[in-house]
């Protein structure tokens, strides 16, 4: 693919006149809510560490949103200025979101399970100026892994820490003596509003850039097919430093003047009983949260009543965990396929959510396009196994800072590197992946990152990374290591390493298997599908090692 020949200004011009670019920012979307429904309940957040819900109605949200806008601006943060956000699923997130996209700052989410070892190259990368990180969460000290990271990046000025009662404090951001209401910037919504990290499958992660435009499509898009509109209730139980929390939830909820349903850590019992007093009607997640709810519903808990449609991706769903969610909960759920640079780009309807999320991973929604090609570009039969590729209105802007890579062809198609195929109806079916990829309970594991971290380790010699079957999470990692003479390596040695290098825990392997030699071919490349092959076993081998 040749990215010069790609035409940006007439792709721009197509998506308007299709009426699939509105140039209508988030805020724009809020302040109606606003003006239309003040009173109405916007935003309810629930903590595991505080023994009372907090409410806020649009109004109430609305002040806090300008005060903090005010606040950014009298820090000096303004157009295209980056705005760091590690915070779990608070309030906080979502005012300081919206007051970034008022002012014209780029809101930078970043998962709360991210250490230092991430964080200092994604901020560093970034150029960050602000970074907004909670006092403690989980028992992990954020407060002191940020000020940390101010010493040893220049650009970060400002970080402001949600909980610490000190100078520093998020209050701080909602000043009374700069609480009066300003004008929003004039937004001009191509221009890069949000910005997120890959988790760096094959090397170095990438910043995904996304404008106003390309959110506002995917949240219309799944609101269609969803048929959702003002009255729904959104649980937002997946992280907002996500995609599938940020946009398919929160920027939804905002967009349709719905209730947003915040709770920090997913605990199921109390998932469902939140579903159940606040009347949650939509929820975005992936598979193992689906299993969670209909485990906790069968065993007894409260039945969420109103819980009508489920959106389900990160992996395969089990038939019969839709069949399930359907006869015992009466929710439809619907597979979907994305990634952060396409967005939600194929979903399954409700209203055939049994008979095609089991067997495929939906069809393309409003404004986007897919296809299944062969290695020269050409349309594969139908049930043919090829390269995934998609193009349309939710297509990124490209990488940030990264303009050697390759994102589009001429015609605007964006090479995913999934293999897939295509039914008669046009539904896709992941059928593997070209990239490196483990995706463990959603969540892809960046593999590359953590075999180089592996093979620094004095007692391994070579390593390589694969994904073995787990009922709930999809997939678990499995690291197959060699050891130099004389050495020792186990899982509590990988653990330690880990913990050492500050990686965040959700990527450290879970098995360690110990090997004379690695697999390759004659050129030396490392034949992964032999130790996947080989991996398979272990889901039936008892516990981890």
């Amino acid at each position: 693919m040749n990215q010069s020949s790609f035409d940006s200004i007439r792709h721009a011009s197509e998506m308007r006149s299709q009426r699939l670019w509105l140039d209508r920012s988030v805020d724009d979307y809020f302040c109606e809510a606003v003006r239309r429904w003040p009173n109405k309940t916007a935003l309810t957040a629930y903590r595991v560490d505080r023994p009372d819900s907090l409410k806020l109605t649009y109004e109430e949200l609305e002040r806090r949103v300008a005060l903090a806008s005010n606040s950014l601006r009298h820090l000096g943060i303004g157009k295209g200025d980056i705005v760091a956000i590690q915070l779990p699923n608070w309030w906080q997130f979502v005012v300081l979101a919206l007051a970034c996209g008022r002012v014209g700052a780029v809101v930078n989410p970043l998962m709360p399970i991210f250490r230092e070892h991430e964080l200092k190259f994604m901020i560093n990368f970034s150029q960050a100026k602000l970074l907004v990180v909670p006092k403690v969460f989980r028992s992990f000290d954020h407060a002191s892994m940020a000020q940390s990271l101010r010493e040893q990046v220049p650009s970060l000025k400002y970080v402001a820490v949600v909980d610490d009662d000190g100078g520093e404090g998020f209050q701080e951001l909602l000043q009374s003596e700069r609480s009066q209401l300003t004008k929003a910037t004039d937004i001009n919504c191509d221009d890069l509003a949000v910005l997120m990290f890959t988790s760096g499958t094959t090397g170095e992660p990438k910043g995904v850039m996304h404008n106003n435009n390309t959110l506002i499509a995917c949240t219309t898009a799944l609101a269609q097919r969803f048929h959702l509109d003002t009255d729904d209730v959104h649980l937002c139980c997946s992280p907002l430093g996500h995609m599938t929390g940020y946009a398919a939830v929160m920027l939804q909820s905002i967009m349709l003047g719905g209730t947003l349903v915040l709770q920090d850590i997913w605990d199921p019992k109390r998932g469902v009983e939140i579903m159940a007093q606040e009347g949650v009607s939509h929820m975005a997640a992936s598979t193992p949260f689906l299993a969670d709810i209909c485990e906790t519903v069968a065993s007894g808990s409260v039945h969420p009543q109103q819980l009508s449609t489920f959106l389900c991706g990160g992996a395969p769903i089990p038939p019969v965990l839709i069949d399930r969610a359907i006869k015992e909960l009466g929710v439809d759920v619907c597979s979907l396929w994305g990634m952060t640079e396409t967005l939600g780009a194929t979903l399954t309807e409700p209203e055939r959510a049994l008979e095609k999320s089991s067997s495929t991973d939906g069809s393309a929604v409003p404004g986007m396009e897919v296809k299944v090609v062969n290695s020269h570009g050409d349309i594969l039969p139908i049930g043919e196994t090829g390269s995934l590729i998609v193009r349309g209105a939710q297509m990124f802007l490209g990488y940030y800072k990264r303009p050697d890579i390759v994102t589009f062809d001429t015609e605007g198609w964006f090479e995913t590197g999934d293999l897939a195929y295509m039914d008669a109806e046009g539904y896709i079916r992941i059928n593997g992946r070209i990239k490196d990829v483990l995706i463990r309970g959603g969540e892809n594991v960046p593999v590359f990152e953590i075999e180089s971290l592996l093979y620094k380790h004095p007692a391994v010699l070579s390593t390589a990374i694969v994904g073995y079957p787990d009922d709930r999470l999809g997939e678990r990692s499995c690291a197959f290591v060699v050891l130099r003479p004389g050495a020792n390596f186990d899982l509590l040695a990988c653990q330690e390493w880990m913990a050492e290098n500050k990686v965040a825990k959700q990527y450290w392997p879970e098995r360690i298997e110990i090997i004379e030699a690695l697999p390759a071919t004659a050129s030396g490349k490392i034949q992964k599908f032999t130790l996947r092959e080989r991996a398979k076993a272990f889901r039936q081998s008892g516990e981890d090692r």
